[in-house]
């Protein structure tokens, strides 16, 4: 019985994310993407894709419910808690997700899926794990000796928040 529950459980939270994601269709927001944050059964985050409406590239669901979780709990990372999702997250987020460090993921349409509604990002899987020098954006590491500095100073320093 308790199983059920946890199910129906699950499937409520999906459902909200959906919800959120359909909202952006009559709000004109952003895309088609939502995102809930859950923390002993309850919502504590919520996000829609907002990247047009804020200007901000970096404003997609996952980013958003995870800034508002974050805020309501006071803390930087998402111990015990589950993302809910409308679309698997895209490589941006995924990195996000694993920096908030939640304790679990679910994702409703596929990475396949998305594509096909215009939102593929098979071009950024493809060249992340390429060498800075053969990816098609220019990059050129310089002043590393400066930076790694600040590194070491960061090390060597007594009062901060690991994380």
């Amino acid at each position: 019985m308790e199983e059920k529950m946890i199910k129906r459980q699950k499937l409520t939270f999906m459902r909200e994310a959906i919800a959120l994601a359909n909202n952006n269709l009559q709000t004109l927001r952003g895309g088609p993407f939502g995102a809930v944050i859950v923390k002993d059964g309850k919502i504590i985050g919520r996000g829609s894709n907002a990247v047009t409406s804020e200007n901000d590239p970096t404003a997609h669901a996952e980013i958003m419910a995870i800034r508002d979780a974050c805020k309501n709990l006071g803390s930087f990372q998402l111990d015990d808690c589950e993302i809910y999702s409308s679309c698997e997250p895209c490589p941006m987020c995924l990195g996000a997700i694993y920096w908030a460090r939640p304790s679990k993921l679910y994702f409703a349409a596929s990475r396949e899926d998305a594509a096909i509604a215009g939102f593929d990002d098979s071009y950024i899987y493809q060249q992340i794990p390429l060498e800075p020098l053969k990816r098609d954006l220019i990059s050129e590491q310089i002043m590393s000796v400066e930076a790694k500095q600040v590194f070491s100073k960061w090390v060597a320093m007594d009062q901060k928040t690991p994380y």
